[in-house]
């Protein structure tokens, strides 16, 4: 099942991590490109890939044919994955968008090609566009502040406040060329004015941390017991998001000399090392895995806990939806 075409991030030591053995079932909640699934399949296991993109399905057709019934592919979101699966050996979550997303200009995740403001993962919703003409000043502040941790987010949305009156933002290259113009970019900065405002939208639109959030909590429900959990997050909101849903779910509640003992509880997982980033080779190859930090648990023989997001502390944004 070898293919060259996309090699994933820390595809070593995910492998590492997941430990995928012929006869397993392993859940590849953002199948991408499918580089993770094909290692897999590689391995003797068998996949079940989410996406909710439907180009990612289609795209995929020719490998699930290829991989003769050992590949299902499941058009929905990964926090869904307790609907459609349980009992499997692993699950692997890439989270974030993916390379052929960015790659794509008519998709308008990047500003590197010129393409319509959308940046919806599953191609319908709320698109970028649409936040970024609609939305109040003070909500799109608080979207760049706290998703793109942008320092100058309050000066970004009143800018955009001012230039959509006279004409509303259409295209990725609009938006990105005008808060470069309005911030300025100091000589050698090699990052981008717009890079934090376009991930910011992007989170937004597309609900991400929710999402991770509430994949963490399927992924708990749909592991056996014994099964890995291995997640490859690419900045600190998302990395800080699986950090705390591991402790919470490694969380004995013996307490510490510090702190008086609480109830025991039997933890829903084990942690398994600690978080790893990318060895420097790939990171110089390959600079979407500078940031890229990897986490992993195994999950005990507890009862799945309920779903409670409230542990992640996730930033109250507005709703997501257009401003009549």
């Amino acid at each position: 099942m070898s293919d060259q075409r996309h090699v994933p991030v820390m595809l070593g030591e995910v492998l590492a991590a997941l430990k995928p053995a012929a006869g397993e079932v392993i859940v590849d909640g953002t199948f991408g490109a499918g580089g993770y699934s094909r290692a897999i399949l590689d391995s003797g296991a068998d996949v079940i890939g989410f996406d909710r993109d439907p180009s990612a399905i289609a795209d995929a057709q020719p490998l699930v044919k290829a991989a003769q019934g050992r590949l299902r592919l499941v058009q929905a979101p990964f926090s869904t994955m307790a609907d459609h699966v349980s009992g499997v050996d692993g699950v692997v979550l890439d989270v974030g968008v993916s390379s052929m997303q960015l790659d794509q200009a008519d998709r308008g995740f990047s500003f590197r090609f010129d393409g319509p403001l959308d940046m919806r993962m599953a191609q319908a919703g709320v698109s970028a566009a649409d936040v970024v003409n609609t939305f109040q000043v003070s909500d799109l502040t608080r979207i760049i502040g706290l998703l793109g941790e942008e320092r100058h987010a309050g000066r970004i949305a009143r800018m955009i406040d001012s230039r959509r009156q006279r004409k509303p933002f259409e295209t990725t290259l609009d938006l990105a060329q005008a808060i470069e113009t309005h911030i300025g970019r100091k000589p050698g900065d090699k990052i981008n004015p717009a890079t934090r405002t376009f991930q910011a939208l992007r989170i937004f639109v597309n609900d991400e941390l929710g999402e991770l959030g509430r994949a963490l909590f399927a992924a708990e429900q749909v592991l056996r017991p014994g099964g890995r959990l291995v997640v490859v997050s690419f900045h600190s909101l998302e990395d800080r998001i699986v950090k705390r849903f591991i402790a919470d779910a490694t969380d004995t509640g013996s307490g510490s000399r510090h702190m008086p003992q609480v109830a025991a509880k039997t933890p829903a997982f084990e942690k398994l090392g600690n978080a790893v980033g990318a060895s420097e080779a790939e990171a110089g190859i390959n600079p979407r895995a500078r940031s890229a930090r990897l986490r992993a648990a195994v999950r005990t023989g507890a009862p799945a806990r309920d779903a409670d997001l409230s542990i992640f502390q996730l930033p109250k944004l507005p709703s997501l939806r257009v401003v009549q």
